[in-house]
C-alpha cells in the first residue's frame, strides 16, 4: 500500500501502535478489576470471544520499540500543537504501571501463603520483550524484576535467547539460558511464552516448584492442574 506522503505513512504507523496500546491497556485494566471481583480473567476473555465482533487482546506487559514508545512520539506532537491528548496517555500510564502491579500482586501472594522471607527463591521465566524474540529493548520484565529487588528476594532470571553479556552490560542483571538443574523454587513468575516454555511437560514444572509454592502465569502456559495464578 502506497501512503499519500511521508506525514500519512508515519501517522499510520503510529496510530497503529498505539490502538494496540489502547486495546491491551484496557483488557489490563479488566484484569486489574477482575482481580478484586475474583473473577478470573482468561474465564472472561474466553466467554467474551465467542461473540464475533470481540477483539482478543490478553493482559500483560507492554513494551519493546514500538508499541511502548509511539504513543509518547504522537502526544508529543499534539502538545505542540496546543492539544493534551487524554485516551492516549490514560493508555500509557496503565501499561507502564502493569510491571508494578504485578509484582505487588506476587508479593502479597507470597505473604498470604507465609512463603516471604528475604531471600525467598524466585524464578523469572523471560526477559525480553516479547515471545521468542532476543530483543530487550524496552522491555517491561526489568521493571518487575527490579521492583522484586526491593523486597531482597534471591531472583533466578532465565531467558534461553537474550544475549547474556548484552543483558549484563546494559541492565546489570545475570542470566541463565537452561532450567536449573536440582533447584526448586518457592515462586516462579512466567512473563513470557517463549516456545522451550511453552514445550515444558508438566513434570517439568512441577519440579521447578516446592511444596505449597506459587506459579504466576501472565502468559497461560502452566497446566491447570497445577493451580496457577493469573492476571
Amino acid at each position: 500500500f502506497s501512503a499519500k506522503n511521508i506525514k500519512v505513512a508515519e501517522a499510520a504507523k503510529v496510530i497503529e501502535n498505539t490502538q494496540r496500546d489502547i486495546n491491551i491497556a484496557l483488557i489490563n485494566e479488566f484484569s486489574i478489576i477482575f482481580k478484586k471481583l475474583g473473577i478470573n480473567t482468561k474465564d472472561v476473555l474466553d466467554a467474551a470471544e465467542t461473540k464475533w465482533n470481540f477483539l482478543p487482546f490478553k493482559p500483560g506487559l507492554v513494551g519493546g520499540h514500538c508499541i511502548g514508545v509511539d504513543p509518547y512520539y504522537l502526544t508529543y506532537r499534539s502538545e505542540i500543537e496546543g492539544y493534551q491528548p487524554q485516551i492516549v496517555l490514560a493508555g500509557r500510564r496503565l501499561n507502564d504501571g502493569m510491571s508494578l502491579w504485578i509484582a505487588d500482586q506476587f508479593i502479597l501472594e507470597l505473604i498470604k501463603r507465609k512463603l516471604y522471607t528475604q531471600k525467598t527463591k524466585i524464578l523469572v521465566l523471560g526477559l525480553s520483550f516479547k515471545e521468542n524474540c532476543p530483543d530487550i529493548r524496552n522491555t517491561k520484565v526489568i521493571d518487575l524484576i527490579n521492583h522484586l529487588k526491593k523486597f531482597n528476594l534471591d531472583l533466578t532470571i532465565l531467558d534461553p535467547f537474550v544475549n547474556k553479556k548484552e543483558v549484563l552490560k546494559t541492565l546489570n542483571i545475570h542470566v541463565i539460558d537452561e532450567l536449573p538443574n536440582n533447584q526448586k523454587f518457592n515462586g516462579v513468575i512466567v512473563t513470557l511464552a517463549h516456545d522451550p516454555f511453552r514445550n515444558l511437560a508438566k513434570e517439568d514444572w512441577e519440579n521447578l516448584i516446592n511444596k505449597g509454592g506459587i506459579f504466576f502465569d501472565l502468559k497461560n502456559i502452566v497446566p491447570e492442574t497445577l493451580n496457577p495464578i493469573r492476571i
